[in-house]
């Protein structure tokens, strides 16, 4: 049997640090950790690791493009209204205009169903500090 030979997955815990520091500001990341932490001692670690020092990390896309994926893929999957607003802060955070933002939930409508959609415009709406009757 001939061995299979992976390419070693990069983590960098400091990059990670540093990374979440530049996309999420305070309120996003204290929404987060600490309660996190004292439920799943380690798990907090485990996400700034691998997610934001290693999956952040690769080289193909840009961090503005990523943020366009999960403005999409957390819209998609629906029930994480935290999270994607935490996204839509770190959206703006990237270069990603109000605009861009609604239009990801826009686009995404056909694919995912209305319903998230217009549950991912409240999200939108309530993060970027925009009355309902603005709208």
């Amino acid at each position: 049997m001939t061995s299979l030979r992976l390419t070693p997955a990069r983590f960098d815990r400091e990059a990670g640090h540093r990374l979440l520091d530049v996309l999420q500001d305070e309120e996003t990341q204290q929404a987060a950790f600490p309660g996190l932490e004292k439920t799943a001692p380690g798990f907090a670690d485990w996400v700034v690791t691998a997610l934001f020092g290693g999956t952040y990390q690769r080289e193909g896309l840009s961090l503005r493009d990523r943020q366009i994926a999960n403005l999409a893929a957390l819209t998609a999957l629906g029930g994480v209204e935290p999270q994607l607003a935490g996204h839509v802060r770190t959206s703006l955070r990237t270069g990603i205009t109000r605009e861009e933002i609604v239009e990801v939930f826009v686009h995404v409508a056909p694919y995912v169903g209305v319903p998230r959609a217009l549950a991912g415009l409240r999200v939108a709406a309530e993060a970027l500090g925009e009355d309902e009757e603005e709208r």
